[in-house]
């Protein structure tokens, strides 16, 4: 008998990743969601990168399952590898619609979005980035989102960071024309003080994982899908005592998704007080 009981535990998790690496996307089913209303609140992503709208979304998943809102995925970039763009497009056109996500592009083009080395230095390229921050106030001003999904200010990627400046430029563009809840994404770097956890079920974490497993290139260098179960799993950890109070007692759920949230007033965006979504609550209910 091997004198740690743990091992066994821990080899598991390995034995589970190496065999998740047999598992072929394609002839799934597509979840059964709810008709959108044509006056159904909207909620719009803005991806930095295809497959951050499945990584991130489990806030924008449950309101499309649960309370079927209009979700809207804007693919901010394609990549930074042109020759891949038109077939990661094509990858995130099918994870769009396993999700029921409707899918457009920031840059106004299907299979070409905003070019990433723009989205690094804005200051060295103010014309190209005065016309990004334009269409992106354009579409926040065409959908008046109830919520805006970006990720936080220092995820740790420089696209992540850009699209995060290219959308908050966007609410100061508009002003108090529109007034959403903005959602802040973290994935390459978390976030000092998220303020809503969002519990996921097991069902809703196969979706997800399920969808990002057609980004066929991507998890094909990186499985990106085999592990988002023990990201979910580690948020859980995290949420426990930064979303609730330090010392608090893990809540009596296994999967879930961190976020900052904040209120765009028309001139700041105002922090909002800290929650746990559990799933028996609509999370429609949080953006009244």
């Amino acid at each position: 008998m091997d004198p740690n009981p743990f091992l066994p535990y821990v080899r598991a998790f390995e034995e589970l990743l190496t065999s998740g690496r047999s598992l072929v996307p394609g002839g799934m089913p597509s979840p059964d969601l709810p008709a959108v209303a044509a006056d159904a609140p909207v909620c719009l992503i803005f991806s930095p990168h295809p497959d951050d709208e499945a990584i991130t979304g489990g806030l924008p998943w449950r309101l499309r399952r649960q309370d079927a809102w209009r979700v809207v995925n804007v693919a901010v970039t394609l990549g930074s590898k042109q020759l891949r763009r038109a077939e990661r497009w094509a990858e995130l056109s099918a994870c769009c619609s396993h999700l029921g996500f409707e899918l457009l592009s920031a840059s106004g083009e299907a299979t070409h979005g905003l070019e990433p080395n723009a989205l690094r230095m804005a200051a060295a390229e103010p014309v190209y980035w005065h016309a990004a921050v334009q269409k992106v106030a354009t579409l926040l001003l065409q959908y008046r989102p109830r919520v805006v999904v970006c990720p936080h200010d220092n995820d740790g990627h420089a696209a992540h960071i850009g699209t995060h400046r290219l959308v908050t430029d966007a609410l100061r563009h508009i002003g108090s024309a529109v007034q959403p809840h903005v959602v802040l994404t973290e994935y390459w770097n978390t976030q000092p003080d998220p303020g809503l956890m969002v519990e996921l079920s097991a069902a809703d974490v196969s979706e997800l994982v399920a969808a990002l497993s057609l980004h066929a290139g991507e998890v094909a260098r990186n499985p990106y899908h085999l592990t988002l179960p023990a990201w979910c799993i580690d948020a859980v950890r995290r949420g426990a005592e930064r979303v609730g109070a330090p010392g608090s007692e893990a809540p009596g759920f296994t999967f879930a998704t961190l976020y900052g949230w904040q209120r765009w007033t028309g001139t700041v965006l105002e922090p909002m007080p800290a929650r746990m979504l559990a799933l028996s609550c609509g999370p429609a209910a949080l953006f009244g």
